[in-house]
């Protein structure tokens, strides 16, 4: 079973700038080919699993972006909410998404391909469990110099080591990194 996470940065290694995530995303001026890899991906995933903080932000728009290539399949995946806090997690006219308090249960006992998306908390601490098998990168053509890193200072218990599996160069300067996590 594969549990990706997938992460959009900076040049610099940022996950987000002073300014919030939107700081990457202005810097790219176009987003159709990354949109397109991940609708081609999708399908083989069982799961996206958030955590509480991106699950807010994407049920606030994913819902409602009929416009949006993405939507349809974002809206159409099985969803899965990491969070002590929530009681329910509803995703507009959709099915709304499972919540669960133990992200590192749930990723154990999982039976399908798992997609982790944003939630740099969650992330970190299945990266520290040893849960995620792969990290896919998505780098922004910006230095933000400042604002939230990919990983900080405790968020392994070893060094890391990964082995690229994939790379791509999409319009727009972004470059996609795919790498399989070492066991």
């Amino acid at each position: 079973m594969r549990v990706l996470a997938q992460q959009w940065i900076s040049a610099d290694g940022f996950a987000a700038g002073p300014g919030g995530e939107g700081d990457i995303f202005a810097a790219v001026t176009d987003a159709a080919a990354t949109e397109a890899h991940n609708r081609a991906m999708l399908p083989g995933f069982g799961e996206v699993l958030l955590g509480r903080a991106t699950y807010e932000l994407f049920a606030a728009f994913w819902p409602y972006a009929d416009d949006q290539p993405m939507a349809a399949t974002v809206n159409a995946m099985r969803r899965t909410v990491a969070s002590r806090t929530l009681g329910s997690a509803p995703w507009g006219s959709h099915a709304p998404a499972k919540v669960v308090p133990d992200a590192a249960a749930h990723v154990r006992a999982a039976t399908a391909d798992v997609i982790v998306w944003g939630s740099l908390t969650l992330m970190r601490s299945l990266l520290r469990d040893g849960l995620l098998t792969e990290v896919e990168l998505f780098v922004a053509p910006v230095f933000l110099g400042a604002g939230r890193p990919l990983l900080g200072s405790g968020d392994t218990s070893a060094d890391v080591r990964l082995d690229l599996v994939g790379s791509e160069q999409f319009p727009a300067s972004v470059q996609r990194l795919r790498y399989a996590v070492r066991p």
